[in-house]
């Protein structure tokens, strides 16, 4: 068996699952998820956690085992705790401001760049505007959303300028060296 999969979810106080026609509802203070079962797999709820069964030994059975389990997991913490990405923006005269349901980038561009915030995600700024923190409470979307802000304007390797994930690292390139005869 898959050892991802054989591992049992536990349920913490207050989310609340249900299962029934290929689909798990997982609902929990934050907010409510679906998470639909690959062909092969069950799921049962007993006992304050969440196990999953397979039908059959397929490779390909195998390996839903494991995804379904931890789409599960991700579902069940997020609908609980939530889930959180950070990003600095680094680099002179760039900022980020909150307006409505939009937040505004300053990034070196000739242009401020307008960015969307989707329904089920929050952003918020700090107060010096070089820190973007999404939040939501599934765990797939924060970080698409995160990857698109940060797509605004990758860091660059020669300064360093750009936006990334907080404690991410990015390798300094050295720049021209000075012709000597």
């Amino acid at each position: 068996m898959s050892r991802i999969g054989k591992t049992p979810i536990p349920i913490p106080k207050g989310v609340d699952i249900h299962v029934g026609n290929g689909v798990v509802q997982v609902k929990g203070p934050k907010g409510k998820l679906l998470v639909h079962l690959m062909p092969g797999i069950g799921a049962e709820a007993k006992d304050g956690n969440l196990e999953l069964t397979r039908e059959n030994e397929e490779r390909q059975t195998r390996a839903f085992h494991g995804l379904n389990r931890a789409l599960l997991a991700n579902a069940t913490a997020g609908v609980f705790e939530g889930w959180k990405k950070e990003l600095d923006i680094i680099g002179i005269g760039y900022r980020a401001e909150k307006q409505g349901t939009a937040v505004i980038f300053s990034l070196g561009y000739s242009h401020p760049v307008n960015f969307p915030v989707p329904e089920d995600i929050e952003i918020e700024v700090d107060g010096k505007a070089n820190r973007v923190t999404v939040t939501g409470i599934d765990r797939q979307r924060v970080g698409q959303v995160a990857a698109e802000i940060r797509a605004l304007r990758p860091p660059e390797p020669y300064k360093g300028k750009g936006i990334r994930y907080t404690g991410e690292y990015v390798r300094i390139k050295a720049g021209k060296q000075g012709a000597t005869v």
